[in-house]
């Protein structure tokens, strides 16, 4: 994609923002980065602007902004937000930072989604390819972003990259080779005109593109996933814990079976799991399909699975005191992944819960 001497407008001053004009400018492009916020943490960012004279404005969205051939936006900025929405009005495209990202990546795309576990599953999926000796970065809604790294892909390079619905929600070209849909369960339905079903079409959308030659991994369990959206040309791959499949991973008395078609091998046991929990199991799954697909031995992928260390924040054991275990869940951002947390547990709980509501029901965690 050849944007030299475009003007392109970039929403939010944080990471994926900062990203997006540093690549936009070592492509010749003239970004121009805007923020409602003025805060520390959005002035701390501010040097390597300077430093690249990249023009940016703080407090506001003034209209400057539409002064572009295109906007980039942030995964902070609601799309329904006064400055998209008048953006959008006036034909001007926006487009998130994935989408901006993926016209420059010569390498593979994973794509990873969920309402929950989508941090360990990019995690472990780096883990397990790097493992095999498959260079691959991870990135994304994970903590980098996608344009940080883009350039410095090669076409044998992979890169595990988590998306979030905002994301998706601004995506154009972008085609991933490999989309894991881990769940859908309802979140942020705030930013969706509390509405369920505009989320899971959301979610969905990571599909957009693929075709012939691309896989869509998903949870065969969960009835809110929609295959139908999904090209016939895709390959599809399910995994399960409570039902046999021909194509993908589903479980076995205890053994993690992978079935291509009938043709089934026992890959390894759930107790071969670092991980623990039902919760854990499933995203562990969806990366032994993967990596089965991609023709990675059983013995290196059983190791990964032994050696991977897990996240920080994701029932992260603290410490002890007075027999009481101290557990950070502090990931556990919506219901769903509070409730599979708990279920992890035998032992009594004292749950601390605080944050902001985002339009959901909090019944389930009796």
């Amino acid at each position: 994609m050849n944007i030299k001497g475009n003007k392109i407008s970039i929403l939010g001053a944080v990471r994926s923002g900062i990203s997006s004009a540093k690549l936009a400018a070592a492509k010749g492009a003239i970004p121009f980065v805007s923020d409602m916020s003025d805060n520390l943490e959005i002035r701390e960012n501010l040097s390597v602007l300077d430093e690249l004279n990249i023009k940016y404005e703080l407090g506001l969205h003034s209209e400057k902004v539409f002064d572009c051939d295109f906007i980039i936006t942030s995964p902070g900025v609601p799309s329904n937000s006064e400055v998209i929405v008048k953006a959008l009005s006036k034909g001007i495209k926006v487009i998130s930072e994935i989408e901006f990202a993926y016209w420059f990546c010569e390498g593979n795309i994973i794509a990873i989604s969920g309402t929950n576990g989508k941090t360990t599953t990019t995690s472990l999926c780096a883990h397990l390819l790097n493992s095999a000796g498959i260079n691959c970065f991870s990135a994304g809604n994970i903590g980098i972003p996608f344009s940080e790294i883009v350039s410095t892909m090669t076409k044998a390079d992979y890169v595990a990259l988590e998306v979030s619905s905002f994301q998706l929600d601004f995506i154009d070209q972008f085609r991933p080779n490999y989309a894991i849909m881990l769940n859908i369960t309802p979140d942020h339905l705030d930013r969706y005109e509390n509405r369920f079903d505009l989320y899971i079409k959301s979610k969905m959308r990571i599909t957009k593109n693929q075709s012939t030659g691309n896989t869509f991994i998903y949870n065969g369990d969960d009835e809110n996933i929609p295959v139908g959206y999904v090209s016939d040309k895709t390959n599809l791959l399910a995994f399960s814990i409570e039902k046999g499949l021909s194509k993908g991973c589903y479980v076995d008395e205890d053994w993690i079976i992978y079935s291509d078609n009938g043709n089934e091998e026992e890959v390894c046991n759930v107790e071969d799991l670092s991980l623990k929990g039902e919760h854990n199991l499933m995203n562990a799954m969806s990366v032994i399909s993967l990596a089965m697909n991609l023709g990675i031995s059983k013995e290196v992928i059983c190791e990964a699975l032994k050696t991977f260390k897990g996240v920080e924040h994701r029932l992260e054991f603290v410490k002890e005191i007075n027999g009481i275990k101290f557990i950070n869940d502090s990931k556990a951002t919506n219901v769903n992944s509070v409730w599979y947390a708990l279920r992890s547990f035998n032992e009594p709980i004292y749950l601390i819960l605080g944050g902001k509501d985002k339009g959901n029901y909090y019944n389930e965690i009796k």
